[in-house]
């Protein structure tokens, strides 16, 4: 299954790029997201909770960025399996000046990617995992975006 989109975060690339690779920002915003450990440099152990229609379950897997390029460019490569079934994935993120002949500070995060699902997650159907899969990377950047919103305002 192919991934692609862009979403807008309210940094700069430098900050939206540290924000991308660092463990606990992500672990906040990753919807299911129960633990997300650094293991090796680049390279994390992840535990997540997944809800599609009928089935739920948990999934252990890793992540591992590649191809790092600051602060425009990274590979993410992910890896996970649980009971209800497996996924593996891996997609390049760009990051550009979302705004860049203006004073507002922001950025623009494109991915594409693939993912490939097996076991009972797989046979719901292809068009429920793809709907869920966009649902849970819009809310990921949403949730990202408010807890940078969030962080500026307790600034005193």
């Amino acid at each position: 299954m192919k991934v692609s989109g862009s979403y807008s975060l309210p940094v700069g690339p430098e900050r939206a790029y540290r924000l991308l690779q660092d463990p606990g920002e992500l672990a906040r915003a990753m919807p299911g997201c129960e633990s997300l450990e650094q293991i090796g440099p680049d390279e994390y152990r992840l535990r997540l909770k997944v809800i599609l229609a009928t089935l739920t379950g948990s999934f252990e897997g890793s992540v591992r960025i590649a191809d790092p390029t600051p602060p425009l460019s990274f590979r993410l490569m992910v890896e996970g399996s649980g009971r209800i079934g497996f996924l593996k994935g891996q997609g390049v993120l760009h990051l550009a000046a979302a705004h860049p002949s203006t004073e507002v500070e922001g950025t623009e995060v494109s991915y594409d990617g693939e993912v490939e699902v097996g076991g009972t997650l797989a046979a719901v159907g292809q068009r429920l995992v793809d709907g869920a899969s966009k649902m849970m990377i819009k809310r990921f950047f949403e949730k990202l975006s408010q807890n940078v919103r969030e962080s500026r305002a307790s600034l005193p």
